[in-house]
């Protein structure tokens, strides 16, 4: 059951200006070698901190886009409580991210791409609206999603395209190895 709620047009537009933020660091961890997804928190339409993944480089599976945005955040504010803040993420939070927005009392949140592997804001299981949590947040979905689901497909595509290419540059050579 869906109960995102509806928002203003001027909430809409402030959504895609965040998501676009949000959508530039994702390509910052693309940069990288990284899954491009990319964080941003914001309150009062200020930035108050961003982030994008960086499990592979740095070997960590916690370092999610939210995670490390959260982590940044929590500095800026010198404070573990985010009240009254939105974070805007480019791909549906998965159940570890939804559980430090839960505890870190974000209000709302705003994805642009469904993850239907592992989100947790509804696709798969919904543990920002759980009723028996101690806080619940409001989801925004879909903002932006063609444009986020799109930076993310391009970038699954090409690394299968890259692993290909590797694999036959391999034959390849230990065919000219054989040959010789």
């Amino acid at each position: 059951m869906d109960v995102t709620p509806t928002v203003s047009v001027e909430q809409a537009a402030l959504d895609e200006k965040w998501m676009r933020v949000a959508m530039a660091q994702a390509t910052l961890a693309e940069a990288k070698g990284e899954v491009p997804v990319g964080a941003v928190l914001v309150q009062d339409d200020t930035l108050i901190a961003s982030g994008y993944n960086l499990s592979i480089c740095e070997h960590n599976p916690t370092a999610h886009a939210e995670i490390e945005c959260i982590q940044a955040a929590g500095k800026v504010l010198k404070n573990y409580r985010m009240l009254n803040t939105t974070l805007y993420v480019t791909l549906e939070p998965c159940s570890m991210c939804a559980g430090a927005m839960v505890h870190s009392r974000i209000a709302r949140v705003v994805y642009g791409a469904d993850d239907l592997k592992t989100g947790a804001a509804g696709s798969v299981v919904d543990l920002l609206r759980h009723p028996q949590f101690n806080h619940q947040l409001e989801v925004t979905k879909g903002v932006l999603a063609e444009e986020c689901a799109a930076q993310l497909s391009q970038f699954f595509k090409r690394r299968r395209a890259e692993i290909k290419a590797a694999k036959q540059a391999k034959r390849q050579a230990q065919t000219q190895d054989q040959t010789r």
